[in-house]
């Protein structure tokens, strides 16, 4: 690693003041210390949200589930509250990595970092999620913008993410066995107004479904979904998984997870 300094305020005024004038945010560290050990990232200071205790913590408000950026995958997997209220997203939570991960890893973190196999990402595009910051919030529709690229400004603060209660939903993964990470992900969430379906692991970014989703709000089934292509060049190739073989996976992650929010 290359020299830093290392911040660890306690509260979020002081992180933000910190992070304006340059310094790099830390949630749980999963991916920017792996990045700055491999000296792809050598920021000069680091700022450790860690201390903020105002940050961590799960609610339900104004029917929807609120869970503060600094609440770790375990916490989330853990939850008697999101696993009474949306128990697939606790199920997204507990396949996250592995223990080590789970334990250090954040939501706020993997969202803002938006990894394009990372799990969370799918969970907020399929169930409208609402990512709150220090200064607005933004609908997950219009948050992930891209590979690794969010609609975050410069010193902008996650500081919780809200989601509204599901009819049904699911997650579906197909591991990718070292990284535990999705080759792909299916998230399905199923409300009053119709069907939303959101795929991560394609390599190019989360995207929402509209084939599927427009299947499935007419009819609820895993059947539904059969015969229904997805585009190839959605997907990226990798020694993992060529595109086609990512797009036929697609389809065979929607109806398992359709099969399991009916079960």
């Amino acid at each position: 690693m290359y020299a830093f300094t290392y911040e660890r305020p306690a509260t979020q005024a002081d992180a933000l003041q910190l992070a304006q004038a340059g310094g790099k945010l830390l949630a749980g560290g999963q991916t920017l210390l792996a990045s700055m050990k491999l000296r792809l990232a050598a920021p000069e200071q680091i700022v450790d949200l860690g201390g903020i205790a105002a940050l961590r913590g799960i609610r339900r408000e104004a029917g929807h589930l609120v869970i503060g950026a600094m609440t770790r995958h375990c916490d989330v997997a853990e939850s008697a509250e999101v696993r009474a209220d949306l128990p697939a997203l606790a199920g997204l939570a507990s396949g996250i990595g592995d223990k080590q991960v789970r334990a250090r890893g954040t939501i706020g973190g993997s969202v803002a970092n938006n990894d394009p196999a990372a799990d969370y990402p799918a969970a907020l595009l399929a169930l409208g999620a609402t990512v709150h910051t220090n200064a607005r919030q933004i609908k997950a529709d219009d948050f992930f913008l891209g590979l690794f690229e969010t609609a975050l400004e410069d010193g902008e603060l996650i500081t919780a993410v809200s989601f509204p209660i599901p009819k049904k939903a699911a997650y579906a993964k197909f591991v990718q066995p070292a990284s535990r990470f999705a080759l792909i992900g299916v998230f399905v969430a199923q409300f009053d107004t119709g069907v939303r379906v959101a795929v991560t692991g394609s390599g190019n970014g989360v995207f929402r479904h509209a084939a599927f989703e427009k299947a499935l709000s007419a009819s609820f089934t895993p059947g539904t979904l059969a015969g229904i292509a997805t585009d190839a060049d959605a997907m990226s190739s990798d020694l993992h998984g060529s595109a086609a073989y990512r797009a036929h996976l697609a389809g065979v992650m929607a109806q398992r997870a359709v099969a399991q929010a009916l079960a």
